[in-house]
């Protein structure tokens, strides 16, 4: 039997964390569940799940539909592009099967990649390594959550580049259900026709923008601060999400542009997230005084989860006294008090 390969490639960096990962979750089950109602679908259709943050594993190895269970979402620190392609390829070698002179192997395998932020790390080998050997092998869509994220280097991929600006509920509905019943019409195809050339649903471009010429991309921004910090009494982790906002600032003399980051979340993870992470030691800072809000403690409750201990580890706390830091053990002390205008630097992630 031939199959028709799907390989889903999802962004699980700390971006993602909260609403975004979790439409991802619910997305998913929602395309199985469906893909599994259509018979051409349950004939042809294998799925695989590949997720990257700072490191890119296969969650779900390549499997039909009908036995296909959908795994839960990892979160990691980085967004490793380029090694999430790289495994891809990996991937391709690995569990599809080509034609031979004696046997017809899968069908052109179909890849939606899918992505919120920039990469972290080189893409330009991956990319050409792509381009050179696998552009012609396989269907590869490339989807931008948001408005932030780096869709020139989505561009470079494929020409099956495209950005979905507003990840609303509704919104993010129709793109899940684009990508169903592009899935639905690939396997149709291949059912009825006997081609693997791509054959993609009519685009919603209220929802879905194909990216078309050069002119259409934009830099991406720094558009989260993502900080990572410890529960002081259960010692889990967990990140805390500020949003870039920048309002207008007028005065007599003048008017400028004021960015500040606003707090959107507090959200625990597992140690697992220290595995997805690239561990790459970075030196990225971040001053408080560009930081709005403080969020409680996602695991106990404590009043706030942004408290710094000497050490540069972040931890929460319940108000001023002595605090064990989770991260390096040691008694630190806490009082009320500001630390001026110009604030202090912390470590925030890669994002």
């Amino acid at each position: 039997m031939r199959r028709l390969p799907v390989f889903f490639v999802l962004d699980v960096s700390e971006s993602m964390v909260g609403e975004n990962v979790k439409k991802l979750d619910e997305g998913l089950n929602s395309i199985i569940r469906t893909l599994r109602q259509d018979p051409h679908a349950l004939e042809t259709v294998y799925v695989s799940v590949i997720a990257f943050a700072g490191k890119a594993r296969t969650i779900v190895q390549l499997i039909e539909v009908a036995s296909f269970y959908p795994p839960k979402m990892p979160i990691g620190g980085g967004t490793s592009l380029g090694g999430a392609l790289f495994h891809l390829m990996a991937e391709i070698d690995k569990t599809v099967v080509k034609t031979t002179l004696d046997t017809k192997g899968d069908w052109k395998p179909i890849i939606y990649l899918i992505t919120d932020g920039k990469p972290t790390d080189s893409v330009s080998s991956a990319i050409s390594k792509w381009k050179l050997e696998y552009a012609n092998r396989a269907t590869l869509v490339a989807i931008a959550l948001g408005k932030f994220a780096d869709i020139g280097v989505l561009k470079q991929l494929t020409e099956y580049a495209m950005i979905l600006e507003n990840t609303r509920d509704e919104d993010f509905k129709k793109f899940i259900a684009w990508v169903t019943d592009s899935v639905k019409s690939q396997s149709k195809s291949v059912s009825d026709t006997s081609t693997d050339n791509a054959n993609l649903a009519k685009i919603d471009e209220a929802v879905l923008s194909l990216i078309k010429d050069s002119k259409d991309l934009r830099p991406a921004d720094p558009d989260y601060v993502i900080l990572t910090g410890r529960c002081q009494r259960t010692r889990l982790p967990y990140l805390m999400k500020y949003e870039r906002n920048t309002q207008k600032v007028k005065h007599q003399d003048f008017a400028m542009d004021a960015t500040h980051y606003m707090v959107s979340g507090c959200y625990p993870v597992g140690e697992e997230y220290f595995e997805w992470s690239d561990g790459a030691s970075g030196q990225l800072k971040v001053n408080t005084s560009e930081l709005l809000g403080t969020p409680g403690c996602p695991h106990c409750g404590n009043a706030s989860a942004f408290a710094m201990c000497d050490c540069g580890g972040i931890l929460c706390v319940n108000g001023p006294g002595i605090a064990v830091c989770p991260w390096c053990e040691k008694e630190v002390e806490f009082s009320f008090g500001a630390a001026g205008s110009e604030g202090f630097d912390v470590n925030r992630a890669r994002g």
